[in-house]
């Protein structure tokens, strides 16, 4: 849905680094100009793609989709300390085919080491006790058991780095850093939520601008947090968001701003605005309200209104993001304000967004309610 400009960056500096290691400095330099010609067209020839609802069956869309060109598992989380300490966490696979699957040719060369498909992974920890934002990323070929995914048992992979089934409706998360670490434990409380029209998420108005896209909310997470060498065990509630397809931003558009928002009452809120060039949103954003049973009710962008009410300048990238907000959806009797739950949560990886924990409080049909969330915004540095 949300992360093909992160995705565009990626495979670009991955074939170039691919480049690099079967060509001199000098000729690969002369090379780039063309290759980044290719890369940034909307060539999709060759792959499937996201048309028609209904389709997707579980354990078996756990597990990557290689025919897409496109593919991330994404888990978020806000957790927190018996004291209150909080932390929220992001790890992301990303997955992108270079070719289609009916041209390639697995090892007629006789190596391991050839492939069609890339992984990419994010590992970024907030503490906010401490105001610090650690962030981290890893490429790999997805040969040779160093990247990978698959359904039956469920695991994504990148190095040591992993999602992996540990029993049925269980998946333990490990990362470690430089200065971090994250060992958790997920447990499933509710079935996946499928977006849009059963699964499939539309992102504008040409055939094939969607994605296959659900989630798993409300997952209970216990484990540890480690930062500069000291461990924390802590508890709270991750999501995660799996999304496959062939698509790009339709032309003017030029980012997003993505929100998952789980209640303290069992409700979630995902939602997404595809900016515009000219300041408007793009009509096919869209969103799901979820009950505590999983039961989801689609959202279009004329169901809620979104106003920023605080900003946040980054003194690496420059960027302006808003990181406070109020939000009104009247179709459901909701209203919050939120506000990131501090400003940096900037990534300055191979490409630059925001991705951050933060909290929201207000009412539900009249009734108080507080919420914890994660909030994406692409398309903001230049």
């Amino acid at each position: 849905m949300k992360r093909f400009l992160i995705f565009l960056t990626f495979v670009l500096l991955v074939a170039l680094a691919f480049w690099l290691g079967q060509r001199g400095d000098e000729d690969a330099a002369a090379a780039a100009p063309s290759l980044i010609a290719q890369l940034s067209s909307p060539n999709t020839a060759g792959f499937a793609q996201a048309l028609e609802p209904g389709g997707m069956q579980f354990p078996r869309d756990l597990g990557p989709h290689d025919d897409y060109q496109t593919e991330w598992w994404y888990y978020t989380g806000n957790l927190q300390t018996a004291e209150g300490r909080q932390f929220g966490y992001q790890l992301t696979f990303f997955r992108s085919a270079l070719v289609p699957e009916n041209q390639f040719e697995a090892g007629v060369d006789g190596s391991d080491w050839r492939t069609n498909q890339i992984y990419l992974a994010h590992f970024t920890i907030s503490d906010m006790a401490e105001g610090q934002f650690y962030a981290e990323e890893q490429f790999s070929r997805g040969a040779a058991a160093l990247a990978g995914a698959q359904a039956e048992p469920y695991q994504v992979w990148l190095n040591n780095w992993r999602a992996e089934e540990v029993a049925p409706g269980q998946v333990h998360l490990l990362a470690q850093g430089e200065e971090t670490k994250l060992d958790l434990l997920l447990t499933a409380t509710r079935p996946p939520v499928l977006h849009g029209d059963g699964g499939l998420s539309a992102k504008g108005a040409e055939p094939g601008n969607a994605s296959y896209y659900y989630s798993l909310v409300g997952l209970e997470s216990v484990g540890s947090v480690t930062v500069q060498g000291e461990s924390f065990a802590v508890s709270g509630h991750s999501w995660k968001d799996h999304e496959y397809s062939t698509s790009a931003l339709s032309e003017g558009s030029v980012g997003w701003d993505w929100y998952s928002i789980q209640l303290d009452n069992g409700y979630a809120l995902m939602f997404f605005q595809i900016r515009r060039e000219d300041g408007s949103l793009e009509p096919f954003s869209s969103g799901s309200w979820i009950d505590p049973q999983g039961n989801v009710t689609h959202l279009t962008l004329a169901d809620w209104q979104m106003e920023p009410l605080d900003s946040w300048t980054s003194p690496t990238s420059g960027a302006e993001y808003p990181i406070g907000w109020r939000l009104t959806l009247d179709t459901i009797g909701l209203e919050l304000e939120g506000q990131a739950l501090m400003p940096n949560q900037e990534l300055n990886v191979s490409t630059t967004y925001w991705e951050g924990a933060s909290a929201f409080t207000g009412t539900l049909n009249g009734e108080p309610v507080t919420a914890l969330g994660y909030v994406e915004m692409t398309g903001y540095a230049r």
